[in-house]
């Protein structure tokens, strides 16, 4: 994987990011403790003959390596933009899912000339009560009982009509694969640091700013981000589109080809709009 210089509030980021495909430019951004490919791997497979898709690494996550400490919105949406531009991306489309559904809207906000259209999977416009009591809880069970945070936010994360079919093996390799990516304390320290920031995030004066044609999707069994949630980032951005779908906030690795059936419609609709 490429790795690019990103300058973040603590120093410098080796940011890694994930290139491949060809033809327009789309940037996928990965949610809390996932990566590019973990988050989006069915859609980088089915759209990589139509885009140049290039999923970054956010700081704490994946093979980036940031100085440590707090990460602000600004240092993710820097590791977007400056990936970006390193795989030589002068527009592109952005979709993201969960904190990456925040950083990609985020960027959109900021860097309106540089999106041409926004998709958007169970973000939200700021944490509430709730959300920051679950990202506290996040926080302490990664860093003292990683296992017991995978069982428990596979019980969260993923919808309730799914895990009723779900057999023990299932429960089993699902959080197995979770763990996978908690393999090491500096991915347990950035998956923490990460859930810090979720608690800290305000899109609110930046919704105004988005002006690419934007899809919100909202899973109608999302309980870590409760669809409200998007029906308030839908209000906040000028005409964008709410879809709700079935399934929960997991969608990406519940039902991927349904998540990119709908990112792939919006991206068609935009272009033939264009």
């Amino acid at each position: 994987m490429p790795v690019v210089d990103v300058a973040v509030s603590g120093g410098i980021s080796k940011a890694h990011y994930l290139v491949t495909g060809n033809g327009p430019g789309l940037v996928l951004v990965h949610g809390t403790g996932a990566t590019g490919q973990a988050n989006w791997g069915p859609l980088i497979e089915a759209l990589s003959d139509r885009y140049t898709i290039v999923a970054p690494d956010l700081p704490g996550a994946g093979g980036t390596r940031d100085p440590g400490g707090p990460i602000t919105l600004h240092d993710m949406v820097a590791h977007v933009v400056t990936a970006a531009r390193d795989a030589g991306l002068e527009r592109f489309h952005l979709a993201g899912h969960s904190l990456g559904a925040v950083v990609a809207t985020a960027t959109a906000g900021l860097h309106p000339d540089l999106v041409d259209s926004l998709t958007v999977h169970a973000g939200w416009v700021r944490a509430d009560a709730q959300m920051a009591f679950q990202f506290e809880l996040w926080k302490e069970l990664v860093r003292t009982d990683p296992a017991a945070m995978a069982r428990m936010l596979l019980l969260t994360a993923i919808g309730k009509d799914t895990l009723r079919a779900w057999d023990s093996t299932a429960f089993d390799q699902a959080a197995t694969a979770f763990m996978g990516l908690l393999d090491g304390d500096r991915d347990r320290d950035g998956f923490a640091r990460l859930s810090e920031a979720n608690a800290t995030i305000d899109l609110t004066g930046l919704l105004p700013g988005v002006t690419a044609p934007t899809l919100i999707i909202s899973s109608a069994d999302d309980r870590i981000v409760f669809p409200h949630h998007q029906l308030e980032l839908a209000d906040g951005i000028p005409h964008a589109r709410l879809l709700r779908v079935p399934g929960g906030h997991g969608l990406p690795a519940e039902n991927p080809e349904l998540l990119t059936a709908k990112v792939a419609e919006h991206l068609a609709q935009v272009t033939q709009a264009s």
